[in-house]
Formats: structure tokens, sequence, C-alpha cells
């Protein structure tokens, strides 16, 4: 498109919106969402209990109760996954998989205390999927019975040099796996069609608990390891090429699957298989109705899927200990955060996993009558759902605790989502087992209490003004020896308002900007004697006060009384509230009086030598059509721009602004170089996660005449601005003046750089 402009040519390149995307990792294998996270999860998730628990499942829950079982264990799923597919495009994740996103959520004390349990859960499916593969050869060869704990030893040792080979021989033995397991599912549900029988599905339709030993929850345990294999993906993170965008799709295409193959099993096995043989011989039932009397397939699809099931466990969990023992939380698993090769395999910590899965066969014996298995499946499952919980629990505070940093590029995701995922995941292990539940408890407790750098000592007051007096001082004190980082800024303004009844646009635009993510401050300077204003200042403060009341926010308030305006700037420029809570951005109104030129320039020069962003609104009402609101963005160089986005950003979760486009503008003077800058704004607001349209426009014309043309209909107007010379006071007031006298509402930033646009 293109137009005069004052007889300037001007060329403006279409707008485009892209949906933002995270920065990619680094990895050392590239894998990709399908070979990466889909295949480990999917063949976990269709692993031994497809084959060997199911059938018992659907026999004593019945085909009703299995359904709820199936729908109940996946929501959990489901929920988890979204939460995960948020928090893993809202910042570059490494190695480590859910322990990396908890503890790079919700700090490292319950991070760490997640990451071990997490590893115990995989570390324990080693074993748990190695005696499903043993108990289905024993089943298959019976005579083969008496070296029950020999097969599981010799197929230990032949999965471990499988992985201690590296994910990518690893990953393409699975494809190889998944082949044969997608022929082995094809032939039992195939052949459960065949043999279905609608009178037979009728009378397996209601429960048939064994007698005071199997109730509802006893066999949900027994089936809620068939979805606990997206932490077999989840967990090979370090190992992607692009984990923002491989983890959400493998993980709930896994899902998805899932929730299908196991909803066909559950009704045709149900429709196909008497009660006893659901109960008792189940799997030697799916053999013999195999379709083409394929029986040996299914036999097959079981050795793959168990053996499939542990390699992805064998994989995972190594990743996770060596991503714990990096963070150095643990002085003891020091040794197991070195990695071997390009890829940086765990080998310490695949060895440690060696060791546990060995252990805990010769624990189980010979046991060919599945009750090590149960127990197993039972550990698996408390693990798992506690691990679930966190990663919820990590979304939520994420999403609820409103960081600007907070803009994950998986759009399909509320806080609430997460805290009823997590509630669930709760519910269901009291459910479960309220003993067993409440111990797994007091050991993640334990372990975060013991991985505490601080302890922090609560005193309790009389009634409970005690009590939160004493946690505000703790937690400013916590603050205020933090590290301070770009991606945990939020705006802290401090509001030179004035009467907020005579400059309402003002203070509504500092509110909308600072309210909702961060704290804002509201100063009125009386000149005079404090003395003889004492009564005026309550008023002006009540005033202030009730400013907040009207709106329905929250925010502080101060009125100060100097002998003159400008010792009043002044000083609420240096009286700020505690440590961690110090103002980082000043707003003011623009001053078009020449007389107070100077002092304006100078209050600007102050406020940048105390470090704080500059932020003048030059306030021109509030925008009037709701279908069209346009917040323009003139981007001049990363320093001020980056402020300016997050400025813009912020005013986007206003509702008034819900709806509103975010234009970028950049001006150039070649046109040869417009494809390159159109290119550099999207890539640019790609790595920023923020959606907005982008504008090139060629022009030889000033910046002035050109902003001024164009951005006309824009309800508001962002431009970055620099610091001028005491002596160039008048001359700036002068030129802005009539700049911004045709424009709307102006947002005038200069910028610190204490923000960081791709935090």
């Amino acid at each position: 498109m293109e137009q005069n402009i004052l007889g300037g040519k001007v060329t403006v390149m279409g707008a485009t919106t892209r949906k933002p995307q995270p920065g990619q990792g680094h990895t050392g294998n590239n894998l990709s969402a399908f070979g990466g996270v889909f295949t480990p999860s999917i063949l976990t998730i269709l692993g031994v209990i497809l084959f060997m628990r199911a059938g018992f499942v659907i026999g004593q829950a019945g085909i009703f109760q299995t359904i709820l079982i199936l729908c109940l264990s996946h929501a959990i799923t489901l929920l988890t996954a979204i939460s995960v597919s948020a928090v893993s495009t809202n910042t570059p994740v490494s190695a480590g998989g859910a322990y990396f996103l908890i503890s790079r959520s919700i700090g490292p004390e319950l991070g760490g205390a997640i990451g071990l349990a997490l590893f115990c859960s995989q570390a324990i499916s080693v074993p748990f999927y190695i005696l499903g593969f043993t108990e289905s050869m024993i089943r298959t060869f019976p005579a083969l019975g008496v070296h029950f704990r020999t097969i599981a030893l010799i197929t230990t040792a032949f999965l471990f040099i499988i992985t201690r080979a590296g994910a990518r021989w690893a990953v393409r033995a699975q494809f190889l796996i998944m082949t044969v397991l997608l022929l082995s599912i094809l032939a039992f549900l195939g052949g459960a069609l065949v043999h279905f029988d609608i009178h037979l599905f009728s009378k397996n339709f209601g429960p048939g608990y064994t007698k005071d030993i199997y109730t509802f929850w006893k066999v949900f345990v027994i089936y809620f390891p068939a979805v606990t294999g997206i932490m077999a993906g989840i967990s090979m993170s370090g190992d992607l090429k692009n984990p923002a965008r491989a983890i959400p799709a493998g993980t709930l295409g896994a899902v998805a699957t899932g929730l299908i193959v196991y909803g066909l099993q559950i009704l045709l096995c149900g429709g196909a298989q008497s009660r006893e043989e659901l109960i008792y011989s189940s799997f030697e039932t799916l053999c013999s109705q195999a379709l083409f009397n394929a029986g040996f397939l299914v036999v097959a699809g079981v050795f793959a899927a168990t053996l499939s099931s542990a390699l992805g466990s064998f994989m995972g969990a190594p990743r996770v200990i060596q991503a714990v023992a990096r963070d150095r939380l643990i002085p003891i698993l020091h040794p197991f955060e070195k990695g071997a090769g390009q890829a940086n395999e765990p080998v310490s910590a695949l060895w440690l996993t060696l060791g546990l899965t060995m252990a805990t066969i010769l624990w189980a014996g010979n046991g060919n009558t599945g009750q090590a298995f149960n127990i197993l499946a039972g550990v698996v499952t408390m693990f798992f759902l506690y691990t679930y919980a966190m990663i919820n629990v990590a979304a939520f505070v994420e999403s609820f605790a409103g960081n600007p940093s907070f803009r994950p590029g998986f759009r399909y995701y509320h806080w609430l989502q997460a805290l009823v995922a997590a509630a669930g995941c709760a519910v269901t292990a009291f459910l479960i087992h309220p003993l067993t539940a409440v111990c797994a408890a007091g050991i993640i407790s334990a372990m975060v209490v013991l991985l505490r750098r601080r302890s922090l000592k609560v005193r309790f007051g009389d009634a409970r003004w005690g009590f939160f007096y004493s946690r505000l001082k703790a937690n400013l004190h916590q603050l205020s020896i933090m590290p301070v980082h770009p991606k945990n800024w939020r705006p802290a303004v401090l509001v030179f308002s004035g009467n907020p009844k005579t400059r309402f646009t003002l203070v509504q635009y500092a509110l909308w900007i600072g309210e909702e993510r961060g704290i804002v401050t509201l100063v009125r300077i009386l000149p005079g004697n404090i003395q003889d204003l004492m009564e005026k200042r309550q008023t002006a403060l009540t005033q202030l006060k009730k400013t907040f009341q009207d709106y329905g926010v929250s925010g502080f308030s101060t009125v100060m009384v100097l002998p003159d305006l400008d010792q009043g700037i002044c000083a609420a420029l240096q009286a700020h509230p505690p440590g961690p809570l110090k103002h980082n951005t000043v707003i003011f109104g623009w001053s078009s009086d020449p007389a107070r030129a100077q002092s304006f320039t100078r209050h600007l020069r102050i406020v940048r030598a105390m470090g704080m962003n500059l932020v003048i609104i030059n306030a021109k009402g509030l925008p009037q059509d709701p279908e069209k609101i346009f917040i323009d963005i003139w981007w001049r160089g990363k320093k001020n721009g980056s402020l300016m986005i997050i400025l813009a950003h912020l005013l986007t979760l206003n509702r008034p602004w819900a709806d509103a486009t975010i234009r970028l503008f950049r001006i150039i003077q070649d046109p040869a170089g417009m494809q390159p800058a159109k290119q550099a704004l999207e890539a640019l607001l790609r790595e920023a996660r923020v959606k907005a349209e982008t504008r090139v426009i060629v022009s030889t014309d000033s910046f002035e005449t050109v902003f001024k043309s164009i951005s006309t209909d824009a309800s508001v107007v962002f431009i970055g601005f620099n610091l001028p010379e005491q002596s160039e006071a008048e001359a700036f007031q002068a030129r802005y003046t009539r700049t911004l006298a045709p424009l709307p509402t102006l947002i005038m930033v200069s910028s610190v750089g204490d923000c960081d646009l791709f935090a």
C-alpha cells in the first residue's frame, strides 16, 4: 500500500499477524515432536496395562465404571498436559522435563522435592514394566515360570545396553516397536469386534467386584499407570530440537491417541469376553480371538508394549536426576550431573537407575503371581499423582501470579483448569489410600524442608494481625536478597496525579498499565506550610483513596506538603516504599507551559539519575469506539521499544483493551530494506510472544511528519524519546508540544533498560 504524505513518498508494507512462538532451546539430539515426545509417550501409554491389566479392570469394575475410570484418569492427564503446554511455551525449556518446569516456576525447594519424586516414579516404572513383560512371557510360555527372575534380569541388561547407546538409538528401536504394537492392537481389537456379543456386553456393563478384595479405587490404582506415559516424552525435553513446539504437540497427541485406543478396548472387549475371561485370562483370550488367528501378533504386541514402556522410563529417569544434580540442590547427587558425548547422555544417572531396577526385581523374586506388579502399580500411581499435581500448581502459580512475562505460546489454557487438576490429583490420591497419600505428602514436605537454604520462622501474635505482619516482613526481606531478573519485572509506578478529578485520563492509563500486574502509587503535591494545610492534606489523601475505590482497583496514595511544587516532586521521587517495592517507573502528565520547561526537564533528569523509567502521558481522553481500538508503537530501538511493547501488552490485559490491535511501526529510508526490516519485526514479536501487526514505512520525511500522519486513527500512541539536556529544555518542550497537538492520547517512554521484552 502506498500513500503520499506531504509530498514525500511513503510505502507501508501490509500488516501481518503471527502467533508468537517461544524461543528454541539448544539440544544435543535434536529430536522432533514425533520421535522425541509422541513416540516414547504413546508407547508407555499403550503399555503393559493395555494387555495385562485392562481386561481385569473391565471384569471387576464393569464396562460403565471402567469408562468412568478411563475418563477420570485421562481428565487428570489431559489437564496436566495443557498445563505442561502452557509452561513449556512460556520459557526456553532445558533438560529435566517436568522437574525443570516445576523448579523454574515455583522454586528450587519444591521443584527439587518433586524432581526426586518424579525420578523415583520413573525409576520404579522400569522394573514395573519389566515385571509386566516377564509375566506376559511366563503366561505365554508356562514352562519358563521357574526362570521368572532370570528373565527379568536379562531383560534389564538388554534395555540398559540400548539406552546406554544413546537416545537416538533408543528412539530408533521404539519406531520398530511401535510398528509391532500397532499391528498387535489392530489384531486384538479386530478380533474383539468379530466376537462382539451385545448380550455379553449387557452382562458385563455393571460391576462385579471380588467381594472384600477389590473396589472402584483399588482397580483405579491398577489402571492409572496406563495414562502416566506423558512423563516419558516430557522427560526428553533436553533432547528436543524445539521443546516449545514438540512438548505440546507430542503430549496432547499421545493423550488423545491413548484415550481412543483404551476406549475402544473397553467397549469391544467388554462385549467379546465373559467376566471370568476378563478377570482371569483376558490376555489369553485376546490371543485366541485375534484376527486371522494371529495370536502371535498379540504376544509380540505385549512384548513390544512392555519393553518400549520400560525403555521410555529408562531414558527419562536418568535425565530427571541429572537435571536435579546440575542445579546442585543436593550434594549427594553431584556425581550424577555429568553427561557423556556431544548429546550429554546421563551415563552416571543411568547406572543409578539400573541399580534401582535390579534391586526391585530381586525384591520381587519369582513374582509370577502378579502381586509385586500390583504393589508397584500403586507406588507408581501415587508418585505420578503428586508429580501431576505439582505440574499443575506450577502452571497455576505462573498464571495466577500475573507476571507480565507469562505470555505462553499455547493459548488454550486458564489458571482455573490447572487449579482443578491439582485438586483432582490430591483428592484422587486420598481416595485411593489415605494413609499412603499422607505419607507421600509427608515425604515430599520433608524434602522441601531439607532443601530450604534459609529457614523462615514466623511468630504468631494474638489474632491474625501478627501473623500477616511477620509474613510481610519476612517476604519483603526475602525479596530484597533475591537477585533481580528481567523475567520478574513488574511495573511499580509512581504517578504524579495531582487532583485525580481533573486528570482523569492520566490516572486511568496509569492504573491500566500498573495496577493489574504491579503496584500503583498516586501522589499529590500541595505547596505551602504543612501546619496550615494539615486538614487540606487529609482531605486530599481521602480523595486519592476514594479514587481507587471508585475504579474498583487496589493501590497506594500519598499527599506531600512542601513550600513549592518542585521541592515536593523532588521529595516524592526520593521517598519510596521499603526494599523491593521501590518504584521503577514514574509517570508525569505532559507540561506545555513554557514557564515550566526548565523545572519539568530538571525533574525528568532527576528521575533518570535515580535509575527509574520515565513515562509521560499527553492525555486526550479515553477510547471512544470499542470496535476500532488501535495501540500504535513506533519502534526506533530495543531499549525504549522493549518497555513500550510490555506497557502495550499490559494495556491489553484490561477488559476495555482486550480486543485492541497492537500495530508495530518502523520507518526506513531505503526501499531495499523493507523486507528485511519486516522480517526482523516479525521475528522480534515471535520471540517476545506478543501478538501484533507489523508495518514497515519507507519515507524520507521526518519521523514527526510520518507518525503524525499515520497514527491519527489510533486510540493511544507509544513513542520513545531521548532525555534532553537542561539547556535544550525550551526547544524540547516546544517541539513535542507541536508534535502532540493533532494526535490522540500519546505515551512517551524513556527506559533505563531494566525490563527485557524477551524474558
